[in-house]
């Protein structure tokens, strides 16, 4: 006979349609812990797949940020009480539409773990704003997908033309570093 495991509760005032349960943290308090505690984020890599399963076309934000144009891919902070699934097919949809229609397994694997620093040097990851701790995935999406929030455009590039040195050196902050990782682990780059 197999044991199940007991799975905890939510918290008493946890409702999908409460937009601030407890332990929740308002921006103020948001800066206070960036200050002292690294976070939890995802970082999706977005992929095209052929009826065989390869890899054709990577997915690429551009965004306006602090040094201009950059190149970026889907990322955001996992929230209080958040599966991980769910954290990726909200920054999902946030980035690239309601329609996109990801295919996130059901039990998802990250193809590494990014570590980001406040202080560069210390891995190739790096956010000025805080410590975080990315895990990163590939996610194939089937869907019709375009860019949404800051997001001002969405370029699907073969998985060459995202490792190009031209295309890396769009992205800040090291996630030209993982888009190369993403590719070597789905066997498109050696």
């Amino acid at each position: 006979m197999t044991d199940t495991a007991e799975l905890p509760e939510p918290p008493d005032d946890w409702r999908p349609d409460n937009p601030r349960p407890a332990g929740w943290l308002t921006p103020e308090d948001l800066a206070v812990v960036r200050a002292q505690l690294p976070l939890v984020y995802v970082d999706a890599v977005p992929v095209r797949v052929d009826e065989s399963g390869d890899v054709v076309a990577v997915g690429l934000l551009l965004r306006m940020g602090p040094r201009g144009l950059t190149r970026s891919l889907v990322s955001g902070r996992v929230l209080y009480h958040e599966r991980i699934r769910d954290a990726l097919l909200r920054h999902i949809e946030k980035d690239l539409g309601p329609v996109a229609l990801p295919q996130v397994p059901a039990s998802p694997q990250p193809f590494t773990v990014a570590e980001y620093f406040p202080t560069p040097g210390i891995t190739p990851f790096h956010d000025p704003r805080q410590h975080a701790v990315s895990m990163a995935y590939v996610v194939p999406v089937g869907g019709d997908c375009r860019p949404q929030q800051d997001a001002l455009d969405l370029a699907w590039l073969t998985p060459e033309e995202a490792c190009s040195d031209v295309v890396q050196a769009e992205f800040q902050g090291g996630r030209g570093v993982l888009v190369k990782q993403a590719m070597a682990w789905v066997g498109r780059l050696a």
